[in-house]
């Protein structure tokens, strides 16, 4: 393998990041920040030259559009663009469009923290009747259902993204290509926890800003050559 690039990018700030509700699975659109977020880590792209063979994306709009934003910065719409909901965020269960402060109040900051930050512990998982609506959605019927969470620890997450890499994305980095994943904030902390080989208790310390891009050199091994927080 030549010495192969891969970029990692959180989506531009959401509707609800603006508003700090839990969002996982919930399909919101960028704000006006978040839509000034992507249009600048085209920027920044462009001026580092760096212009994808490929991207990656979750099933999610917020990480769909950050993506389209960024190639149209960098008039660079003809590549391919890969979506997969094992990019999807995690998956937060009952806690999903509801307020992080109010949950932190109700369940007290020890177990807030263990759940938000942790890495094996889920949030409450959705009642029934909202996994009924989560399986007939139109995006997930192709889904096995067995395979649709009722909410995710990072650890879950960690689980499907990974199998996603091994499977679709390290291929395209084998043919030492620049690949680009715009996806969410813990899925991409599991892809940089297997990069960097963090334990579980340093990815909790661990935060990706929206909208910074993070360019790994990797060599054949998928060693780590260098990385950079581009500015």
């Amino acid at each position: 393998m030549k010495t192969a690039k891969l970029i990692l990018l959180r989506h531009g700030e959401s509707l609800y990041n603006k508003e700090n509700l839990f969002t996982g699975w919930t399909d919101v659109a960028l704000s006006e920040q978040g839509k000034s977020e992507a249009e600048h880590a085209g920027e920044i792209l462009e001026k580092h030259g760096l212009y994808p063979d490929i991207c990656f994306t979750s099933w999610l709009k917020r990480s769909i559009h950050t993506t389209q934003i960024l190639l149209g910065v960098l008039k660079w719409e003809h590549i391919d663009a890969i979506r997969s909901w094992k990019l999807n965020e995690r998956h937060y269960g009952a806690w999903q469009t509801h307020n992080k402060d109010k949950i932190k109040k109700e369940v007290g900051e020890k177990v807030f923290i263990s759940i938000r930050r942790g890495y094996d512990t889920p949030p409450p998982p959705l009642s029934d009747t909202d996994f009924e609506r989560l399986k007939n959605d139109p995006k997930y019927r192709s889904v096995n259902p067995a395979e649709l969470p009722r909410s995710e620890s990072l650890k879950d997450t960690r689980k499907r993204t990974l199998a996603y890499f091994f499977e679709v994305i390290v291929p395209e980095l084998d043919k030492g290509r620049t690949v680009l994943v715009s996806a969410h904030g813990n899925s991409l902390r599991s892809l940089l926890m297997e990069l960097e080989h963090l334990t579980p208790e340093q990815i909790v310390k661990v935060n990706i800003p929206t909208g910074k891009p993070i360019l790994y050199s990797l060599d054949e091994t998928y060693r780590i050559l260098k990385k950079e927080y581009l500015e």
